[in-house]
């Protein structure tokens, strides 16, 4: 919560011009807008797809005015394919006006991101695959991005480089060789091994990070063909991830390979902000 207050104040600084959160420094609003004058303010999906990120919006109306009314008057993380009303806030206007473009720039985007997600996991529906995020997130936003995948219901892989093992080329030519590089991360971090995993793309280093004893695998930029191989080559062996230009185009056929999971980071790098919108109506 601390995180989330402090990431949406320092958006509005950013509006703002100023290092704290100053509503005078919105110089349209503060000439325009009476003091004192109250209103309220509809929020509103335009079109279709799932909601996330009312509790970032709702922040940024609060710092503005400590005594807002706000109401959620939707539910994240269900789809709707007409959208409609969202959010409705009673509050002083000039904070409504202020606070406006930081509430849908965080309500518009995540909102995007879990509407990614569900047409995502849609399409790997039946598949027996779980489409995963991957680390291409917005600078400082990784929480909120992998929160609104999960509310969209695709699947979260690891948060960052802290929380689990993953042993790509580059880490494996510094270290000398898969078999090194696996050993060597195998004895720094045991309480990790179970779920180590190492990027493969071709036959020779997936047998490579077998003899090693990965038990999960990255198939990297393989495309289908080379993936259904590389399923009948590990035989079950290992787990298997399909990683590497991943669209919603072609995401139901790498799913239908027979892999367990098809990382996809275009979840958060490349979603389109959902269209939401706000209307004010004076409030006596």
């Amino acid at each position: 919560m601390e995180e989330l207050h402090t990431l949406v104040a320092r958006a509005l600084a950013e509006d703002l011009g100023s290092e704290g959160v100053d509503p005078a420094a919105d110089v349209t609003t503060a000439a325009t807008v009476a003091a004192q004058l109250r209103a309220e303010a509809l929020i509103s999906q335009k079109q279709a797809g799932v909601i996330y990120g009312l509790q970032a919006a709702r922040t940024a109306f609060l710092l503005l005015d400590p005594d807002a009314a706000v109401q959620e008057l939707v539910a994240e993380g269900v789809w709707r394919e007409e959208g409609g009303p969202v959010m409705s806030v009673r509050a002083l206007a000039r904070s409504l006006l202020t606070a406006e473009r930081t509430a849908l720039n965080f309500l518009g985007h995540l909102s995007g991101v879990a509407t990614m997600a569900a047409r995502a996991a849609h399409a790997v529906q039946g598949t027996g695959a779980t489409v995963l995020d991957t680390r291409k997130t917005t600078p400082g936003m990784r929480a909120l991005e992998k929160q609104a995948v999960a509310a969209g219901g695709a699947g979260n892989h690891r948060m960052g480089l802290h929380d689990a093992i993953l042993i790509k080329e580059n880490h494996i030519a510094a270290a000398g060789g898969i078999a090194a590089a696996v050993a060597r991360a195998r004895a720094a971090a045991p309480q990790l091994a179970e779920t180590l995993q190492v990027e493969v793309s071709d036959a020779d280093e997936i047998e490579q990070a077998l003899a090693a004893g990965a038990p999960r695998l990255l198939l990297d930029n393989m495309d289908e063909a080379q993936l259904r191989a590389a399923v009948a080559q590990v035989g079950g062996r290992a787990q298997l991830e399909a990683s590497g230009g991943v669209t919603l185009q072609t995401l139901r056929a790498r799913a239908q390979t027979g892999v367990q999971w098809v990382s996809m980071g275009a979840l958060t790098h490349s979603a389109p902000a959902l269209d939401v919108s706000m209307s004010l109506q004076l409030w006596p």
